[in-house]
């Protein structure tokens, strides 16, 4: 067992020896994009939002960046809740850290009240739970991030169907977009009111916001929106059986997703029944094995 976490310990370091000096090749696009100058601006103030585990790891952020990490399905969940990627990584490091220190000090108290466990348990638990605990973080944010975009088309389909009500008052396309943002509330709404006032003030049109806002959280049907939006001024008159016609199918679309939820849901209730039912049958049944052994 010590020969394992000195081998373990030595690839650690090699690790880190090799992502510090040689650290991910950029992705393409990163690289082809023309690079801005900085610009003079004061240091950042730390995120006030960020809790003791991300103040706890933020020192081997700089490491694990190197490494390439967070992978690509994780950065676009970070993008999504606009979570800070060094903040993620932190609270990474800070779980991992965790999980080191948690089997040593249950260990610890055990010998305090007489129970020793040795060495070997607590080294073992500690790696195994440490790993586990580092990945727990991208899990979550994905979860998260999912349910996000799931509350993002819901709002989305309220807020065409408010687009058509607008339309079908004599408003134009732009002035109904904004009266339908304006008439919800929640994070969903907000966004799209941000979008729209990103155009304003950019003075453009309001498909390009809205489309950029779509490929930040990840909702195809926003890009999707913008396009069709962008028709309307060659077809205008075509534009509000256009979008209703693609807010009905968002509505089947959601509501196919939700009735899946739902029968997984019942599959995984299923489950505990079935354990139940099994460890019910082996507490009957094995009286009758063990006498029927015993007797032969």
């Amino acid at each position: 067992m010590i020969v394992l976490l000195l081998g373990a310990a030595f690839g650690a370091g090699l690790w880190c020896w090799w992502t510090g000096t040689r650290p991910a090749t950029p992705a393409l696009t990163a690289a082809l994009t023309p690079r801005q100058p900085p610009a003079p601006v004061a240091k950042p103030a730390a995120d006030n939002r960020a809790g003791w585990s991300a103040r706890a790891g933020r020192v081997v952020v700089p490491w694990l960046a190197r490494s390439g990490l967070p992978g690509a399905t994780t950065a676009a969940a970070l993008r999504t809740m606009r979570v800070p990627v060094e903040r993620h990584l932190a609270e990474k490091a800070a779980a991992a850290l965790a999980g080191l220190v948690f089997p040593w000090l249950l260990a610890v108290l055990g010998s305090l009240v007489g129970i020793r466990v040795g060495w070997v348990l607590p080294s073992g638990a500690a790696v195994l739970l440490a790993a586990v605990l580092f990945f727990i973080p991208d899990h979550a944010v994905r979860q998260d991030s999912q349910r996000h975009r799931v509350e993002i088309r819901h709002a989305l389909s309220a807020f065409l169907d408010l687009t058509v009500v607008g339309l079908s008052g004599g408003s134009g396309i732009e002035q109904s977009l904004r009266s339908a943002a304006g008439a919800g509330q929640g994070p969903a709404f907000a966004a799209f009111r941000r979008a729209l006032r990103e155009a304003e003030l950019t003075g453009t049109a309001p498909w390009g916001p809205l489309a950029r806002l779509g490929e930040q959280l990840g909702v195809t049907e926003l890009p999707e929106l913008a396009a069709t939006v962008a028709l309307a001024g060659n077809e205008g008159a075509r534009i509000r059986a256009s979008l209703a016609s693609k807010a009905a199918t968002l509505r089947g679309h959601l509501l196919s997703e939700a009735e899946a939820a739902a029968s997984s849901a019942t599959e995984r209730m299923s489950i505990p029944v079935v354990g139940l039912f099994a460890a019910f049958l082996i507490f009957l049944g094995y009286p009758a094995v063990s006498l029927a052994i015993a007797g032969m």
